[in-house]
């Protein structure tokens, strides 16, 4: 069985992020960059089936500048055979939109042909959580949202996940090939070691040109302006609970 994860080049989670000067972004320039933490729990459980021997082969793609091959990296440390590059200088937070990037991964799908597709629930920087589905419509293949457990049988050929939903958890049963988003209950990931960073200097990642992919890159929307969320109140103390109430009921709170 061949799995193919979907990882995505993001401000690290830990910075604090900036706006730009112009208002038109967040700061990309001298800002740490990571693998999308979503991600990981994808790549992390394409592991975990290629050590159980329910995979043979793990493939991760990432759509992004030539900056985006260390994310591949740090993905095939962690454990992916090989790596694919869709190579583009656009903005990954605002240009590069999820039905973009899902056609463009459906281009890799085609060429790859995997069993499984994985892939972040959603990318910490966007926050659309749309990129999944919209690669499962264009496919026609079942898929799985908020993935929290995945069990493949040993037949390989019907997965079986158990979802985050806003009422509990949901079980699912598919066919194979489909599609699965992962959410941070999923797993925890593991640190890359250092031999393994250096193995993976070899592994190969084949690059391919956004633009030549034949796909409609156009944004559907456009952001115009960026600002700071305004800054919180100061705390006030109270004496007593009585107080705490009747401000509360001053301020119109209650």
């Amino acid at each position: 069985m061949r799995v193919l994860v979907a990882v995505k080049r993001v401000v690290d989670y830990a910075v604090k992020v900036r706006v730009r000067p112009d208002k038109t972004a967040v700061e990309l320039q001298n800002v740490k960059m990571s693998m999308n933490p979503f991600c990981e729990n994808a790549m992390e459980e394409a592991v975990r089936l290629k050590e159980a021997k329910l995979a043979t082969e793990i493939v991760a793609v990432s759509v992004g500048p030539k900056q985006a091959q260390e994310t591949l990296r740090t993905a095939l440390a962690m454990g992916a055979d090989r790596g694919v590059h869709i190579v583009t200088d656009m903005r990954a937070d605002q240009e590069l939109q999820p039905l973009a990037v899902a056609k463009l991964l459906r281009t890799v799908v085609d060429e790859v042909k995997p069993d499984l597709v994985l892939m972040g629930k959603q990318a910490i920087d966007g926050d659309n959580c749309q990129t999944g589905p919209m690669l499962a419509g264009l496919l026609g293949w079942p898929q799985a949202t908020f993935a929290a457990k995945l069990e493949v049988a040993d037949s390989k050929k019907e997965v079986t996940v158990e979802r985050e939903t806003d009422t509990g958890t949901q079980k699912l049963q598919m066919g194979l090939p489909a599609v699965v988003t992962a959410d941070l209950r999923l797993n925890a990931p593991r640190y890359a070691t250092l031999p393994n960073i250096m193995k993976a200097k070899k592994k190969p990642i084949a690059t391919r040109d956004a633009a030549a992919a034949g796909v409609d890159l156009a944004p559907r929307n456009k952001v115009t302006n960026v600002t700071d969320p305004p800054p919180r109140a100061a705390g006030a103390v109270v004496e007593s609970v009585d107080d705490l109430v009747a401000k509360l009921k001053a301020d119109g709170l209650v």
